[in-house]
């Protein structure tokens, strides 16, 4: 069975030019800390993530993450979010390219700039994904815990054009909001893309 993290990032590099949005790597942070929250290790009391379990899960890149959040001091979710996903994306994307569910493409931009493209080697990959997803949004919610992340997560890090091209399937934008605060881990995402756009649009104004 495929991690949230080998999920959202397969499907996040299923458009055409094999690049994954500028959000992926927040995604994953929101992954890691839904995976931790399912696993009953980390929980929010008085607006902090807290540890709650340190006993490992057997992930590598779940628990070096676990191990962080543990030896630091408690934080706002979001907070915790934007350091969980430092080094998210290639950590993730080697362990990809290695099982062979990643296809790794080099190329040049203009015939410059080198450029790295990633496409999944096979879309049936994320079938069982894309049908759960799909499920959800026509019943409004999710049947399980895994999906209704996923969910959140697709919600907050912006990827429903990807995952739905067709725009009469697609979530309207008070849905998306609602799927993406539908657990903390989720709104903490959510609160991580705001911060972004607004450091990014600071520094436009700026320049």
């Amino acid at each position: 069975m495929s991690t949230l993290l080998e999920e959202l990032a397969l499907l996040s590099h299923e458009g055409a030019n094999g690049r994954a949005g500028g959000y992926l790597d927040l995604g994953l942070g929101g992954a890691v800390l839904y995976e931790l929250a399912l696993a009953g290790r980390i929980g929010v009391d008085g607006k902090k993530v807290r540890v709650l379990d340190t006993t490992p899960t057997g992930d590598p890149v779940v628990d070096s993450r676990l191990a962080a959040i543990a030896a630091d001091k408690p934080r706002a979710p979001h907070s915790v979010l934007e350091r969980a996903s430092k080094g998210l994306v290639p950590a993730v994307r080697e362990g990809l390219v290695a099982s062979g569910a990643l296809r790794h493409e080099r190329g040049k931009a203009l015939g410059i700039f080198p450029v790295n493209r990633y496409h999944p080697r096979d879309r049936g990959m994320t079938a069982d994904a894309r049908t759960r997803l799909a499920s959800a949004v026509r019943h409004g919610r999710a049947f399980d815990e895994r999906t209704q992340a996923l969910l959140s997560l697709m919600a907050a890090i912006r990827l429903e054009k990807t995952i739905f091209p067709d725009r009469q399937t697609r979530p309207s934008r008070k849905e998306l909001k609602a799927f993406a605060e539908a657990h903390w881990a989720g709104a903490a995402t959510r609160k991580a893309v705001s911060n972004r756009d607004g450091a990014n649009a600071a520094a436009a104004s700026s320049g």
